[in-house]
């Protein structure tokens, strides 16, 4: 007869080696929207859910996209990149979208007073066709200006876009959190917060096959809970964000991790919902031929989000201390 004893060890024993799923989840840029992912296996959260989370660092948006489009990573943490991407036929679909607007801001050499000053110059962005691309589109569109009225430089990553303008190479730079103040630290003068403006558009959004959503839906369920979890850790949590913020920044400047925080945590929503008005911001600004005649409707799926909260899952996790 087995002892108690030996049948609470096999039970222990049993539930250790469960299996969890691993998930493999890109991001394409080192700022403080990551904070949400990155708590995710900072604080074990993803082990609730049956997952075993696994951020991956793929800079620029458009190489993110055609990353989860491969199958490199089941979901990218991107923004517009993806709608082209769908556009162009795609199998992927939009299920969140954490960071809801344009969250970057426009920095400048001294020569540069107003946007219009940048006719003729050269701006800096990353990557073509992604979100810092869009960005300047609609920026500039907001002073009857277009992309032909200066040379834009694509870069994949926010740094390299600092260095060019450091470097005089470029005039003025779209920056994301905490590289925003990398360039004030170098003198550099933000003329425009660009988020300020409130434009929906997801600078975040959450990608992932459809033909994933079908074979495993519990998967993105699983997937889902752990962000939502996250996005609470991110909101409530400060000093959490804020470590593991420093420790994928690698650093241990507390003004880095401060600027990065303290410059998205607002924009985080307990519910990261997709919205039309978001879908048609990026068909607004893409250049892609599809785009005119496309049907914001069909680029996201927020029902695994609304079954959250119709079965009570988000109000228990924010009843929770």
């Amino acid at each position: 007869m087995i002892s108690l004893t030996v049948l609470a060890l096999l039970v222990t024993a049993i539930s250790a080696g469960a299996a969890t799923i691993t998930i493999r989840v890109g991001y394409p840029q080192l700022n403080g929207g990551q904070a949400p992912l990155w708590v995710i296996p900072e604080a074990k959260i993803d082990r609730q859910y049956g997952i075993d989370l696994k951020p991956v660092y793929i800079p620029g948006g458009v190489r993110l996209t055609q990353a989860v489009v491969s199958g490199y990573v089941d979901v990218a943490l991107t923004g517009g990149a993806a709608v082209n991407a769908m556009l162009s036929g795609a199998d992927l679909i939009y299920v969140g979208m954490p960071v809801p607007t344009f969250a970057f801001s426009l920095y400048v050499r001294p020569e540069i007073k107003a946007v219009p000053d940048l006719r003729g110059k050269v701006l800096a962005v990353i990557t073509k066709g992604a979100s810092s691309d869009h960005a300047s589109i609609a920026l500039l569109r907001r002073y009857n200006m277009t992309q032909q009225d200066l040379k834009v430089l694509y870069f994949s990553r926010q740094e390299d876009a600092l260095a060019a303008l450091n470097q005089g190479i470029a005039s003025a730079a779209v920056h994301s959190a905490p590289t925003t103040l990398m360039a004030r630290r170098l003198g550099f003068r933000e003329l425009v917060n660009i988020g300020s403006l409130q434009i929906p558009y997801p600078f975040m959004g959450m990608a992932i096959r459809r033909s994933l959503i079908q074979q495993n839906p519990e998967l993105v369920k699983s997937f889902l809970k752990a962000y939502v979890a996250g996005l609470k850790v991110a909101i409530e949590q400060p000093e959490t964000s804020k470590r593991a913020l420093a420790t994928y920044f690698t650093t241990k400047d507390r003004e880095i991790v401060e600027e990065a925080y303290r410059s998205f945590a607002p924009l985080f929503p307990k519910v990261p919902y997709v919205t039309e008005e978001a879908i048609r911001s990026v068909l607004s600004v893409t250049d892609h031929p599809k785009a005119a005649a496309a049907d914001p409707k069909d680029f996201f799926d927020n029902r695994f989000l609304r079954e959250l909260e119709q079965t009570g899952f988000v109000k228990e996790l924010y009843s929770q201390k």
